[in-house]
């Protein structure tokens, strides 16, 4: 067995179910609508010069490696073998989708996960070959003419791009504090400016989801999310502190196969990475189920990596991907590294959930009722075509490790 059969074995035990109940005429449809989406794109002009397989070779990585690649998603989609064609040209069409990236009240934090990998997975090799028209960490410009070239690119792109909002956008009293641009436009303003003729707006980070820390208690600002404030255009919220690079570019993916957002919960997440909890698919569950709980940090418990719900881990509570797509290039995550999980991706998680305190302490509520009851349990209802993210960063993790194996 390979690593990316591993992998792949992996992301099943983990409890990644897609419903293949669909039967052939689905399919069939799902097919067609994708093929005739990805001629559109197809027939589009380039709106960046950057090829996906120029961006893989000079990682050292085949045609051959970014088939295995777009097989091991479709396998991971639980998708007939007769996509993986049309997987592999959405990734090489990714230039056709120009994105329009806007910082607010942020630390930048989710760029600086995406920049600062020293072994990049697919999915963040992905990203380096998107249109990204403007980003006000990444662009040369600044002042009078950062501000001509995001006219230019809002007009030019009108109602076909996506527009990207990392922090939260102060609405309060001290609104005024933020402003942004030559022409000192409040975070508020510019949002909504740049926001107006998007296809649709991606949330990315807590703070830019759920106001995140900038909300936090006394909240100054009166920091809130971009669904709070952007109405009329589908918002798709990817929270946590920072949001996995492979969730970002799942959902992208998903928008360049399908022209539409993903299926998403209550919360506006997509559920290919939010529909499930952190403790159903945590690697410490068993110790959980047979009652072996970390008291006291140092214990018995603690250095034979006992659960650690006692010790305030919020798993039970949170609904992410973490323990299946981890950080680091797949390196690890806050439980796996002996810290409980502190619900980076709720709202609220800053005064809610943030601080390390016994649950029996907590005043909160798992928001499935109860600890023991899984997600189907509770129609969080089927992963859509977004679960790429997931793949994209299994895939790449695997590729990763066979340039180190070749060295």
């Amino acid at each position: 067995m390979d690593r990316r059969d591993a992998l792949a074995k992996m992301f099943s035990a983990k409890g990644v179910r897609v419903n293949t109940n669909r039967g052939e005429a689905y399919y069939n449809k799902l097919k067609e609508t994708m093929e005739k989406r990805l001629r559109e794109l197809r027939e589009s002009p380039a709106a960046t010069k950057v090829d996906i397989q120029k961006v893989l070779e000079a990682e050292g990585l085949s045609r051959r490696d970014f088939m295995k690649w777009a097989s091991a998603i479709t396998a991971m989609l639980m998708l007939p073998a007769s996509f993986t064609p049309l997987v592999a040209e959405a990734a090489e069409l990714m230039n056709r989708v120009p994105i329009i990236w806007i910082e607010l009240q942020d630390c930048a934090g989710n760029s600086e996960a995406i920049l600062r990998s020293d072994s990049p997975t697919i999915d963040e090799l992905i990203l380096e070959t998107i249109d990204l028209e403007f980003n006000e960490t990444l662009m040369a410009a600044a002042g009078h003419q950062a501000e001509a070239h995001l006219e230019e690119a809002i007009e030019t792109f009108k109602g076909k791009y996506l527009c990207v909002v990392e922090g939260s956008i102060p609405v309060g009293t001290g609104k005024e504090w933020c402003t942004i641009g030559a022409k000192g436009e409040t975070f508020e303003e510019h949002l909504m400016r740049v926001s107006k003729d998007a296809a649709a707006v991606v949330a990315v980070g807590t703070c830019a989801t759920f106001g995140g820390v900038p909300a936090a208690a006394p909240n100054p600002t009166g920091a809130v999310g971009v669904q709070d404030i952007v109405r009329g255009k589908p918002i798709i919220n990817i929270p946590a502190c920072p949001a996995n690079p492979a969730n970002i570019t799942g959902t992208i993916l998903h928008f360049v196969l399908t022209g539409q957002i993903p299926e998403l919960d209550h919360l506006n997440r997509p559920k290919f990475a939010f529909g499930y909890r952190i403790h159903d698919n945590c690697e410490r569950r068993a110790h959980f189920d047979a009652g072996e709980f970390v008291e006291e940090w140092g214990d018995e418990g603690a250095q034979n990596n006992w659960c650690l719900y006692k010790m305030g881990c919020k798993g039970p509570m949170t609904f992410n991907n973490c323990s299946v797509v981890r950080y680091n290039s797949g390196t690890n995550w806050p439980i796996g590294a002996g810290h409980g999980c502190i619900g980076c991706s709720e709202p609220q998680f800053w005064d809610k959930y943030a601080f390390e305190r016994p649950m029996a302490d907590a005043h909160i509520k798992a928001p499935t009722g109860g600890v023991e009851k899984t997600v189907d349990q509770f129609g969080l209802g089927l992963l859509t075509a977004a679960g790429v993210g997931i793949a994209i960063h299994a895939a790449l993790s695997a590729t990763a490790g066979k340039k180190e194996e070749d060295k």
